[in-house]
C-alpha cells in the first residue's frame, strides 16, 4: 500500500508504529523496546498494507532486520516479517504532551488504531508504551471501533 516514514516493532505480537521526525528517537526508542523483550518490524520506513479491516506492517525488502544504531551503525537483527499494528506512538517533546489526554485515535487509512505520544526521552518510555498497549487490550477500544467500522 504505502511506505510511512517509521519505525515499528512487534511486542508480544503486537506492532507499535513509532512515528516522529528526524533525529527524535525512533530507532532509540525500538532498541529499548528490544531490550525489554520486542523483536524488529522495520526501521526508519515501514510498509503497511490494509487488509480485511487490519493493518498490517512489514520492512522493505532492502532494510529488512536492519536497525541505526547512532554511533555504531547499521546492524543486522531478528525480525519479524508482518505484524498487526495495534498501538501507534507519536514520539513528542515533553512539554507538548498532555498530562492527562483525551482518548486519541489515528485514522490510518481509515482502520482506527489507538494513538499515544511519548517523549523517547524520558526514562520510564517503554514502560509508558507497555502500559498503553495494556490499557487499550483491557479497554477493548480497538477492537470494538474496528468491527464497528468493517461490519
Amino acid at each position: 500500500m504505502k511506505f510511512v516514514h517509521a519505525t515499528c516493532v512487534s511486542l508480544n505480537g503486537q506492532g507499535i508504529l513509532i512515528r516522529g521526525p528526524s533525529g527524535a528517537g525512533k530507532s532509540d526508542l525500538a532498541l529499548r523496546l528490544i531490550d525489554a523483550g520486542a523483536i524488529l518490524v522495520a526501521d526508519d520506513y515501514v510498509d503497511i498494507q490494509k487488509k480485511n479491516g487490519r493493518l498490517l506492517a512489514s520492512p522493505p525488502n532492502n532494510i529488512a532486520g536492519k536497525i541505526e544504531v547512532r554511533g555504531v551503525g547499521l546492524i543486522k537483527l531478528p525480525f519479524k516479517k508482518n505484524v498487526e499494528i495495534s498501538l501507534v506512538l507519536r514520539l513528542s517533546p515533553r512539554s507538548e504532551i498532555p498530562r492527562l489526554p483525551d482518548f486519541h485515535i489515528a485514522d490510518m487509512d481509515g482502520i482506527p488504531v489507538p494513538f499515544v505520544m511519548i517523549d523517547a526521552q524520558d526514562s520510564s518510555a517503554v514502560a509508558k508504551v507497555k502500559i498503553a498497549l495494556e490499557y487499550f487490550n483491557q479497554t477493548g477500544e480497538t477492537r470494538r471501533r474496528q468491527e464497528k467500522d468493517v461490519g
